[in-house]
């Protein structure tokens, strides 16, 4: 899966800075809709589906839409029973999800809406950490580690002799599970002693007011609070790179970057509200996905995605 995230994001290039929503033509004023859209799910995806939550209120009042955060693993827990239309996912849905959906005859269509950069933060009162090679993280958040690698010099001896007090999403969260994949080699492997919490403001509070934090989560969360927050470069083994728009979407910034979700119920996607609602979401994405601050997909990505909602509605009425 790793490799296969690498990928995408070597396949977004140049042309996802160029691209903007300007370039969508796609509308739903004119056609007057009512009904409601129930989404929940990666907290990571949130800013990006509220964003477009918002404009799509505007545009058809009548539709009430809500959008939750219950983390990924939550959010497909709640698709996976049917009380969701729209699933937010920081991380491909997992065969034991898929396997609910079945046994609740529950089909779906999931479609890329933008990439993400983990952001690895520390407060800015740190001044001995210049950046993380990918096994220092490794060796700071593995299993192992717990109990054993506790202060800032066992990870390099110039470092303080100093406690580390980590933050990091909970384990429902599709951040979680993609960056312990990615540093530790396992999905949902890491210690267990430290702060989690489903809520990244929660996170950010925490490393903020602690000078010996250390914590992870996504991009759009630092770039809100860059002013309480210090971001740390990471070595892939190619040298330190720093997560930016122009890394996340050339690749350079590896092993951290990743795409983004959202998964569509059928039942949900037969409904003209939930159809103008993605539509509008694949269409919008570009613009609104860097606002928040993450990674647009290249123009080529969101036309694939589009087509793809558009055969998977023809399927349905077969």
């Amino acid at each position: 899966m790793k490799n296969s995230f690498k990928v995408l994001a070597l396949l977004a290039g140049v042309s996802a800075l160029l691209f903007s929503c300007g370039q969508s033509t796609h509308k739903t004023a004119g056609e007057s809709l009512s009904g409601e859209i129930k989404i929940d799910g990666s907290s990571t995806v949130y800013p990006i589906t509220e964003a477009v939550a918002e404009e799509f209120r505007t545009e058809q009042p009548g539709v009430k839409v809500t959008v939750g955060i219950s983390g990924t693993g939550g959010g497909f827990k709640k698709f996976g029973r049917g009380e969701t239309n729209i699933s937010d996912a920081s991380r491909p849905i997992k065969d034991k999800e898929h396997e609910v959906c079945q046994e609740n005859n529950i089909t779906y269509v999931d479609l890329m809406v933008a990439y993400d950069g983990l952001a690895v933060i520390i407060n800015p009162g740190n001044d001995w950490v210049d950046h993380f090679t990918v096994e220092e993280l490794k060796k700071i958040w593995e299993p192992a580690a717990q109990g054993v690698i506790t202060k800032w010099n066992q990870i390099r001896p110039e470092w303080p002799d100093e406690e580390i007090h980590l933050f990091g999403p909970g384990v429902a969260s599709g951040t979680y599970d993609y960056f312990t994949e990615a540093v530790v080699g396992e999905s949902g492997s890491s210690r267990g002693d430290f702060t989690a919490s489903e809520d990244d403001n929660v996170l950010v509070q925490g490393v903020a007011g602690d000078k010996l934090g250390l914590g992870f989560f996504g991009l759009a969360y630092y770039e809100e609070n860059a002013d309480k927050l210090k971001l740390v470069a990471v070595d892939g083994g190619e040298g330190p790179v720093a997560p930016s728009l122009e890394t996340v979407s050339n690749g350079t910034y590896s092993p951290l970057s990743r795409p983004l979700l959202i998964y569509v119920n059928s039942t949900a996607a037969a409904k003209a509200e939930v159809q103008a609602f993605v539509s509008f979401y694949l269409a919008y994405a570009p613009k609104l996905s860097q606002e928040v601050g993450y990674v647009p997909l290249p123009e080529a990505t969101y036309a694939e995605q589009t087509s793809k909602f558009n055969t998977f509605l023809e399927g349905l009425k077969k």
